[in-house]
């Protein structure tokens, strides 16, 4: 029933278009040439402007019949009966094209149409704040990494201003939804006022917090994200700690694994004591074998480092890094990251100094 109306209606339209086209070619051309013969320009002047009448008088009604005909399919679907599963998968190709073209053509008129309810969804660039609570073996740098984000900007969301601070289990942190910082706004602030502290536009914050919108979320201790803030450095750890193993060691698993993914820049000569693999700063080095963490801290020229110490009479230290986050005692596992690419102590960009040891004699780690 649902065709044989489509057809009907379709038929209809289609007749209204053929009597206009007629009425067109009756009082366009066939009356006003007989009345021309028959009365003059005269005459052929007034047929014309009745005959333009009409036809503007027309367009109202094909529009009309027109869209009904296009608009039957969703009709037909938004309220039909059940139908078999291969009708539907027969159909389904052409509803989408009919439907389709429904949206056009009721957007060109200034219309609303579609089958979709509308719902508010959250925009895809604005990441909720996380709170976090310390577990057991927790540090500040392994937290960035678990999250990715940077220290520096977890430090700050916290006010944490040195790497050497305790956390304490259970200690709730809250962790920045990207790079940038979270702020609490205070008595007296203004947008342009924490834009400029931060160096970075008012929009970025007025975006980014919906302020166009609802200024109320800038009032004073409203939690606020100001992206791309550049945020004090915190203090990083310069004392040097280490452990001596007293247990068991951690078994080899194999060759050593690469530190991080990254490209050779020097290898081990006698007049260099390791292999430095270059990589873009921050990104996470990993224990090329499973051991006990031996050292941490800085060292002269080697900057931040952080020493494991493997089975076998075995021990691997990654130098230059920017950040760490194992302490000295901790069993790590092969590939857990322990540190991050950096640019401490004397080097002419990020890269990872990776040197090994046998019983306490610099060796190729690439022999390893």
């Amino acid at each position: 029933m649902g065709r044989l109306f489509r057809q009907g209606s379709a038929g209809i339209a289609h007749g209204s278009i053929g009597v206009r086209d007629a009425a067109v070619v009756l009082f366009g051309e066939r009356i006003p040439s007989a009345l021309a013969a028959l009365y003059g320009p005269r005459g052929l002047r007034l047929m014309l402007n009745i005959a333009t009448a009409l036809l503007v008088l027309s367009l109202p009604f094909a529009a009309s019949a027109s869209t009904k005909v296009a608009a039957t399919p969703v009709n037909d679907v938004a309220a039909g009966s059940p139908v078999a599963s291969a009708s539907a998968d027969s159909t389904a190709s052409a509803l989408s094209v009919e439907q389709t073209a429904v949206r056009a053509q009721s957007s060109s008129r200034g219309l609303l149409a579609g089958s979709r309810s509308v719902v508010t969804v959250a925009a895809e660039d604005v990441r909720p704040v996380v709170s976090y609570a310390v577990k057991e073996g927790d540090n500040l740098g392994a937290i960035a990494d678990q999250f990715q984000v940077k220290l520096d900007d977890l430090a700050f969301a916290n006010e944490i201003e040195d790497e050497a601070t305790t956390l304490s289990i259970g200690q709730t942190l809250l962790i920045p939804p990207g790079r940038g910082a979270l702020y609490y706004v205070k008595e007296g602030d203004t947008v342009e006022g924490v834009a400029k502290r931060f160096k970075v536009e008012p929009s970025a914050i007025m975006t980014y917090n919906r302020l166009y919108f609802e200024p109320e979320h800038f009032a004073p201790e409203q939690l606020i994200f100001v992206p791309g803030a550049e945020v004090p450095a915190m203090k990083r750890i310069t004392v040097s700690r280490t452990y001596t193993p007293s247990g068991q060691l951690p078994a080899r698993t194999g060759r050593l694994a690469w530190p991080v993914n990254g490209v050779i820049t020097q290898y081990f000569w006698w007049g260099h004591t390791g292999v430095d693999v270059a990589a873009p700063y921050g990104t996470g080095i990993m224990a090329s074998d499973s051991g006990v963490v031996t050292a941490t801290g800085w060292v002269a020229v080697g900057g931040l480092r952080v020493c494991v110490q493997h089975s076998g009479g075995l021990q691997t230290c990654y130098y230059h890094t920017s950040s760490i986050y194992v302490s000295p005692g901790q069993t790590v596992s092969r590939g857990q990251v322990i540190a991050a690419i950096g640019m401490t102590g004397v080097t002419t960009g990020p890269h990872v100094h990776w040197e090994a040891k046998l019983n306490g004699v610099a060796v190729n780690p690439l022999g390893y």
